[in-house]
């Protein structure tokens, strides 16, 4: 009934001809048997395009695509949370792996193997090894009943007695002193160098590591296993210990600044039994009781820097071990608290004076004839280091000043123009010299100095303020901008500059470069101070403001530090006052105003200028605003030194009122620019004066010093006034009058931050103190002149370097020298080059006119070692202080009156 017929013919589409079925027709009416004639009647039945369209469908590879994705989808997820578990997992095991290792620093192995018996007992599941130990310090730091056993007692202590042990104390001498005078970061770079190395030598010897107390090691050798010969491996530790400290001091001094070659470390050994085990609680660990650990203690406490000071029972050790060559007994007795008079010994092993110094040698160095002993050898070496640290300081600086023109995108000046001005011949604004008169460096003083307007460029400045962050000034030896380098000519140039500088100066106990360095590291840190890191830029830009933009320009930065190198240059060891009352011709060349002050200021820029510099001259100034800026900065910063000067102060005093009194009526701008020409004089003059105003060993070193200068100037008829009789009440009257009152400035300047408390607070201390011990300080003090035979109308102790002094004589002069830089000479000797500096420049003569003078007396000694220079600045000023006798800084009362 559903069937249509369409006609008799044949109609079937013939595409469909492939898929066509064949079937009998009315099959059950054809015969059985084929034979014969029958008609046998066949169907054929192909399909139609409705049929196909009909029941033709994409579902089935919709759904197959669709089990596919699903598939895909899942095997990627799967590789992701893989990856993530992955990833957790090394995170984990890397925490694992340092608490494991923080762990087994805090245990030996034997209380370890213990506390993880204790640990299964105890049922922790799914801990084991040292992660179950952990649980256990976990658990056991915990509250009360964690400290509770399964049956309600406490558990029993992890205790033992180890009756043969060999304990050391190592402090560092100085460090207190030392640390004030520096950043955080650098104390700690300081303590992890030096640890790190003890760590080291320990686990070599198998020596066990206790603990770090403040600077104090500790270290114990016999436990947790017993070792027969436990005191010879802690001497030899302790040796070991003391060789890396020589030389691990002076490579960090380089890095850290004057002062850290002096750090000594100072150690104590004592053998005895020991009571050890781990004291739990809070932050469990692994302590030592009894009384072999005090007697360790007092054998350190009681010792002498640079020595390895041992116990009575150890020595006793070592004579039975036939070790007694290796001890040299002590004179005297010493008091120790609770034990009374004890003998002890120094122990001398594989001592020889210098025996960790890859270059030293016992030999004494020759210089064109003249024998130099180790004691003028290591006061060049140290000389070097020192001026090798103001070179990265420097250079770290002026890395910062190309980054800041790169990203400002500062175009450099016509050259001519700039050699116009450091000729003398361009216009210095606001200078007071007549026409045709010789223009002074006084007259150079600005009442203000603009710096850099920070607002016009304030995106670009933060990102340099960003790349830098704190380590702009703390750690000169780490780039702080990627990819900024600074050309080798420009370093070397910058190495020759700063060592020639440092042998410019005299050899004064308080007046010399190592004084002028002191004062370089005080200006670094309170820079430092100054700039705060990690703010957006908004912030950075109240930052600007609130410093009086003196943290947005790296110029202003190296023109301070430049001023503290350069500040003492040449100074003869007497005050302003003493060279105007001689008639001294310096003091004439500069009319008897800030005679020592403008003398540096002049020697130091017209080295600068002499062409062997030129590269150098190119990196500090590209500009003749730039050049200005450093210049003015340079010279306001070292005048500001002279305090004695009446005209200065006035200046300096009424710039102090307008700028933070009433600034009504004065614009931002100029009212900033003062405010940050005071906070630049300030922070120099602080400087100037930071031994005042850091810890009391550091005042004491200094003013001993400057005591000494001042008596030598007495003792060769240069002051009227005896500094024995008049040092105690001076010292007080220069606390009250002008140390306290600076540190009060600082604070009131407001952008010091706790540096400007900390100042003041040592300042208020070391009056206090000095109130109280300064007559038996002075006592002390003259009882050493008196010991060297240095007191007056006594007999002169005689200089043990007569060569070195004659030498220094011949190329040094009178004390009374012409003026002038200029050319230098070079000689070979043993392979080595010698500078020899006569100094008389060209550039010096449009303001100096005929006057010269000769700066002869320093040079290079250079030697190869493995492919390095090795580097001995060769400065052999005037040197009539005895050894022994102090030979370095200075504070600015000497340029006037104490």
């Amino acid at each position: 009934s559903n069937a249509s017929f369409l006609g008799g013919e044949d109609l079937h589409d013939p595409k469909y001809d492939h898929v066509a079925v064949e079937h009998l027709f009315a099959g059950h009416y054809n015969p059985e048997d084929e034979s014969g004639d029958h008609c046998i009647y066949t169907m054929t039945i192909y399909p139609s395009e409705s049929f196909e369209a009909e029941y033709k469908t994409l579902t089935p590879l919709f759904f197959c695509l669709a089990t596919v994705a699903v598939f895909v989808f899942a095997i990627i997820t799967f590789l992701i949370f893989d990856c993530l578990v992955q990833k957790r997992q090394r995170a984990l095991t890397k925490a694992a792996r340092k608490h494991m290792a923080l762990v087994s620093s805090l245990f030996p192995k034997k209380i370890r193997r213990k506390l993880l018996r204790e640990q299964s007992t105890r049922k922790i599941k799914n801990k084991s090894g040292k992660a179950g130990l952990r649980s256990y310090l976990d658990k056991e730091s915990g509250a009360d009943e964690g400290n509770k056993s399964n049956n309600g007692n406490p558990p029993k202590p992890i205790a033992d007695l180890f009756s043969e042990t060999t304990i050391m104390f190592a402090d560092i001498a100085g460090f207190t002193a030392w640390s004030s005078t520096r950043e955080p970061s650098q104390v700690f770079i300081l303590l992890e160098s030096i640890y790190r190395q003890f760590d080291s030598i320990a686990k070599r010897r198998r020596v066990f590591k206790v603990e770090v107390v403040g600077d104090c090691y500790v270290a114990v050798c016999g436990l947790p296993d017993p070792q027969h010969n436990h005191f010879v491996i802690m001497c030899r530790f302790a040796q070991d210990c003391l060789n890396a400290m020589r030389i691990q001091v002076k490579q960090l001094e380089v890095q850290l600044g004057p002062d850290t070659a002096d750090l000594m470390l100072r150690v104590g050994i004592h053998s005895g039994p020991v009571v050890a085990g781990v004291l739990r609680g809070d932050k469990s660990r692994f302590q030592l009781f009894g009384d072999t650990m005090n007697t360790a203690s007092r054998m350190e406490s009681n010792g002498v820097p640079d020595n390895i000071q041992v116990s009575q029972e150890t020595a006793n050790l070592l004579k039975a071990a036939g070790k007694e060559s290796w001890l040299i007994p002590r004179e005297d007795k010493i008091e120790a608290k609770g034990k009374g008079l004890l003998q002890t010994y120094f122990l001398t092993l594989d001592k020889k004076g210098c025996e960790t110094e890859s270059n030293c040698s016992a030999e004494t160095l020759s210089l064109s004839g003249f024998d130099l002993s180790n004691a003028v050898v290591k006061k060049i070496e140290r000389r070097n280091r020192i001026a090798d640290w103001t070179v990265e300081v420097l250079g770290k600086i002026l890395r910062d000043m190309v980054a800041r023109r790169k990203s400002l995108k500062i175009m450099p000046d016509d050259i001519s123009a700039i050699e116009t001005l450091e000729a003398g011949i361009g216009d210095y604004a606001n200078t007071t010299s007549p026409p045709g008169e010789m223009r002074m460096v006084i007259d150079e003083v600005q009442e203000i100095i603009f710096l850099p307007d920070y607002r016009k460029d304030h995106k670009s400045i933060s990102r340099i303020l960003h790349s830098s962050k704190s380590s702009r000034i703390l750690h000169p030896s780490k780039s702080s901008h990627h990819g900024t380098t600074l050309h080798s000519s420009v370093m070397d140039e910058l190495r020759d500059y700063v060592w020639t500088i440092a042998s410019l100066y005299n050899d004064n106990p308080f007046h010399n470069f190592e004084h002028a360095s002191h004062v370089a590291m005080s200006v670094t840190k309170l820079l430092s101070r100054i700039v705060a890191p990690d703010l957006d830029h908004e912030k950075e830009k109240n930052l600007h403001d609130h410093t009086y933009g003196i943290t947005s320009d790296p110029l202003t930065h190296f023109a301070i530090v430049f001023a503290a190198l350069i500040h003492d240059v040449d100074h003869t060891g007497v005050p302003n006052a003493q060279l105007v009352k001689e008639g001294a011709e310096v003091a004439r060349m500069y009319n008897n105003r800030s005679v020592a002050e403008q003398n540096s200021v002049d020697l130091a820029m017209g080295l600068l200028l002499e062409p062997r510099f030129k590269n150098l001259r190119s990196q500090i100034y590209t500009n003749v605003s730039e050049y200005k800026r450093f210049r003015q900065l340079v010279v306001n910063s070292v005048m500001a030194t002279d305090i004695v000067d009446k005209d200065l102060k006035k200046l300096q005093q009424d710039r102090w009122e307008t700028a933070f009194g009433d600034t009504t009526g004065e614009d931002a701008q100029t009212s900033t620019n003062r405010k940050a020409t005071i906070v630049i004089e300030h922070l120099i003059q602080a400087s100037d004066v930071s031994h005042t105003m850091q810890h009391w060993s550091i005042y004491r070193k200094w003013n001993e010093r400057f005591f000494f200068e001042c008596y030598q100037a007495y003792r060769d008829g240069r002051a009227e006034k005896d500094p024995t009789e008049t040092w105690y009440k001076g010292e007080i009257g220069f606390f009250d009058f002008y140390i306290i009152p600076l540190a009060k400035k600082l604070k009131d300047c407001g952008v010091f931050g706790v540096s400007s408390d900390e100042y003041l607070s040592y300042a208020m201390e070391n009056r206090r103190q000095w109130e109280a011990t300064g007559e038996e300080v002075v006592a002390e003090m003259v009882s050493k002149l008196k010991q060297k035979g240095l007191l007056k109308n006594d007999r002169p102790r005689r200089n043990l370097l007569e060569k070195g002094s004659s030498l220094r004589s011949l190329m040094r002069g009178n004390s009374q020298r012409s003026l002038g830089l200029g050319s230098s000479q070079r000689s070979l000797m043993r392979g080595t080059s010698q500078r020899s500096l006569m100094k008389g420049s060209s550039h010096s003569s449009p303001r100096r006119g005929s006057s010269q003078r000769n700066l002869m007396g320093n040079g290079s000694y250079r030697s190869s070692a493995q492919g390095s220079s090795r580097r001995l600045l060769m400065s052999l000023g005037r040197d009539n202080s005895p050894p022994g006798s102090p030979l370095s800084s200075r504070s600015t009362t000497s340029k006037g009156s104490h």
